[in-house]
């Protein structure tokens, strides 16, 4: 929708929210990467493009949504950016020459200028979110922020940490790399292997929040999804020695291929036992299971991203679910397990001890994980145990874990298929 050139017409609030929220969540950190650039601020970065979606929330219920909406929020930033220059009376060389490129660029040539920096930007925006002058904490939920564009409740539920202490983290990340004037660029040598563990996490926790998002109406994100294979797939070009970066690649790229099974026709998750796996993208499988062979082609011993990649490719490899090999999973969850630690990795391995040995032993393994701090309010720690009371036949407390699950989870879609699960456990009626 565009604005007609026979003037202004109203259009529906509702339809410019939904439609600002899309395109912030495409463009938010195209814009953030290049305001970035132009200020050296990445916190100034932040609110200037905050202001120019309030800015959207204001001016498109009128003027309808422009044709290019990214360049919009971009030039408006750039706008008030001037603004804030003028007013401090500092930068006034990056003033003048922001104003002449406002006022020579028409909106096609700026829309091409835009799509020529837009890679360096976000990458660069990577790289300062994961600075070591923060803590390792704080380059996530940084990261996550700017370059997922990720709200403070999402990071808070990929971390199983507090929304407030996640908001603080953002809050003195920002303060922390302004008062360090931390350069807007890739490193390189030394401290860009340093700083490549982070952005891998990085990355890949952006690719999660795709892949089941943690809120909302949609069960999936594919945009989020494909920003962080983009991302992936840089990285990969400039570290072809590493072998967890294509560890990393390969874990995506066979993930990201279950994306269109995911969701059924009207939106409904489909768990992985019950995809179509004809719907599952070939191509991607292919170029995931390459990335996993340059991975383990480079003889070190596989990462915590190159094991789950082969995790991921044990499903990718199997034509239908009965042929998955689970016990060889199962191995795999252990030996990751040991490289490292988490309860939510003991989970993932006692779902496949459950598939490959029985629900027995499965449970066994859930029920030891009951009292884990990080796991209380964690909803995949009472679905999993659900499934497993249903194969032993025990469906009453199947029942009350689905609906404890289906409590937890602040996504729609998900909550509704574990009520669903609930509702087809016979049982007396929730109070």
């Amino acid at each position: 929708m565009s604005t007609s050139s026979a003037g202004p017409a109203a259009v529906d609030p509702d339809v410019v929210r939904r439609t600002v929220d899309a395109v912030w969540r495409m463009e938010s950190a195209k814009l953030i990467g290049a305001l970035t650039r132009v200020t050296g601020d990445v916190g100034l970065a932040e609110e200037l493009a905050q202001d120019a979606l309030v800015a959207a929330l204001e001016r498109w219920p009128e003027t309808g949504v422009p044709a290019r909406p990214g360049a919009w929020l971009t030039a408006t930033a750039k706008h008030r950016a001037i603004d804030v220059f003028r007013r401090a009376r500092r930068l006034a060389d990056r003033t003048e020459q922001l104003g002449r490129e406002l006022v020579e660029a028409e909106e096609p040539d700026w829309a091409a200028a835009l799509d020529e920096v837009v890679a360096d930007d976000v990458l660069r925006l990577v790289f300062i979110s994961c600075h070591p002058v923060l803590a390792r904490e704080a380059r996530v939920a940084l990261t996550l922020r700017l370059v997922g564009g990720l709200t403070t409740p999402e990071i808070a539920r990929a971390f199983l940490a507090p929304e407030a202490t996640v908001a603080q983290r953002i809050v003195r990340a920002k303060r922390t790399l302004t008062a360090a004037r931390v350069p807007f660029e890739v490193p390189s040598g030394p401290e860009f292997t340093a700083r490549l563990s982070s952005v891998l996490e990085v990355v890949y926790l952006v690719f999660n929040e795709g892949y089941a998002a943690t809120g909302g109406a949609d069960w999936t994100r594919p945009d989020l999804c494909a920003e962080a294979l983009r991302l992936g797939r840089v990285l990969a070009e400039l570290t072809p020695g590493e072998p967890e970066v294509h560890g990393l690649v390969a874990l995506m790229e066979i993930q990201a291929s279950r994306l269109g099974a995911r969701t059924g026709p009207g939106g409904e998750p489909v768990l992985l036992l019950d995809q179509d796996r004809g719907r599952w993208d070939r191509v991607l499988i292919g170029r995931g299971l390459a990335a996993l062979e340059r991975a383990t082609g480079s003889g070190r011993a596989l990462g915590p991203y190159g094991l789950q990649a082969a995790i991921a490719a044990c499903h990718a490899r199997a034509r239908t679910a009965a042929e998955t090999d689970w016990a060889r999973i199962a191995a795999l969850y252990e030996a990751l397990a040991e490289l490292t630690p988490s309860p939510v990795v003991e989970l993932n391995r006692a779902v496949a001890v459950g598939m490959a040995y029985g629900p027995t032993a499965g449970l066994e393994l859930v029920d030891a994980l009951t009292g884990v701090p990080a796991l209380q309010r964690y909803h995949l720690l009472p679905s999993v145990r659900g499934d497993l009371l249903v194969k032993l036949g025990r469906p009453a407390e199947a029942r009350t874990e689905f609906l404890r699950a289906a409590s937890l989870t602040r996504n729609e879609r998900e909550q509704a298929l574990l009520l669903n699960r609930a509702t087809a456990c016979p049982g007396p009626p929730p109070g």
